[in-house]
């Protein structure tokens, strides 16, 4: 029972956090389909999904795991964690500092990035002050790599190469975001595109988007059946709420500093298993379900006191009016 209980916490902090790191991506998908014609629609969000889930969300962590472990063939890559051949675990085994510790810098440059860097909703002291000195962003970072790749080179340098390559993902993935919301400006602005540019466009922007995602569900767990459930039910519900809710959702304003300082917790949990500190697979998704549920609470606060200064402005314009009728 507790293994069922194990896989079922990985399986829901898994959709948990496809859900929140994907609010960016489903903002942008609303924007385009509003666009597009009713038929172009329901073909994106069904066939889109199979591709979002199977395509990308599916062959991304596979191809991840067969990278790190050529010997192991796409089926073993697949089966990895749950097969009981020694060599397969040892060979995961070997490996597995290296996919950690690269998804963990990956991470960590994340966060730092949007902390520095990115427009926000203040949601804790201290995020006005740093996002106004913005260029200490490559100053931080740089030291961050720095001192991750000193260390790992002492432990084994192929973990130091794989701190390198976190970071050199880092920058590309982010290249292709920035160009991504320049494109949606350019497509929203743009008359006499096809429905099918647009589709296209979408899917390459949910494989750009579903990056942080992936890698981040390597903190949880590095069965690839796993990641593609729960990364799938995550993606299902984020294709739900594209049509049905993002208009509500936008208003948690807080719910991206929930998400980026969960994926902080999930990339230093990374680089601190790469280097031994055995850390249990369970924490990943309390820790999401506890950052994620703080800020989701701090949305509803502020949501809520706003409604009330709303109401008591209303009343106060209704006194006014009523004193000038008079």
């Amino acid at each position: 029972m507790p293994g069922i209980l194990s896989l079922i916490l990985t399986v829901l902090g898994l959709a948990v956090f496809e859900i929140i790191t994907s609010i960016d991506n489903a903002v942008i998908n609303a924007d385009v389909l509003r666009t597009m014609s009713e038929r172009a629609r329901r073909w994106f969000l069904v066939w889109g999904l199979l591709v979002a889930v199977f395509v990308v969300r599916g062959l991304l962590p596979l191809l991840i795991v067969w990278a790190s472990n050529p010997s192991l063939g796409p089926v073993g890559a697949l089966t990895a964690t749950f097969s009981e051949d020694p060599k397969i675990l040892h060979a995961v085994e070997q490996t597995k500092p290296v996919l950690l510790i690269a998804g963990g810098v990956f991470l960590i440059f994340l966060f730092f990035h949007w902390l520095f860097m990115e427009k926000k909703s203040y949601g804790l002291r201290g995020e006005r002050f740093i996002h106004e000195h913005g260029l200490w962003f490559y100053t931080v970072v740089s030291l961050l790599l720095a001192a991750i790749t000193w260390l790992a080179i002492r432990k084994d340098p192929m973990m130091a190469f794989g701190a390198v390559v976190g970071s050199t993902a880092y920058f590309i993935t982010h290249g292709f975001k920035q160009n991504a919301e320049q494109k949606e400006k350019e497509l929203l602005s743009k008359t006499g595109l096809s429905d099918l540019s647009k589709i296209l466009y979408l899917e390459v922007i949910d494989a750009t988007f579903s990056v942080d995602g992936v890698l981040g569900a390597f903190a949880f767990t590095l069965s690839v059946p796993l990641i593609i459930l729960g990364n799938g039910l995550g993606a299902f519900a984020v294709r739900e709420l594209t049509v049905r809710n993002i208009e509500t959702v936008k208003k948690y304003k807080f719910l991206k500093n929930g998400a980026m300082y969960s994926i902080l917790a999930l990339g230093t949990i990374m680089v601190a298993d790469s280097f031994g500190a055995g850390i249990p697979e369970w924490l990943s998704p309390i820790i999401t379900f506890a950052v994620i549920g703080f800020f989701f609470a701090k949305s509803a606060k502020a949501l809520e006191k706003e409604g009330i200064t709303a109401s008591a402005s209303n009343g106060r314009n209704k006194g006014i009016d009523h004193v000038v009728e008079k």
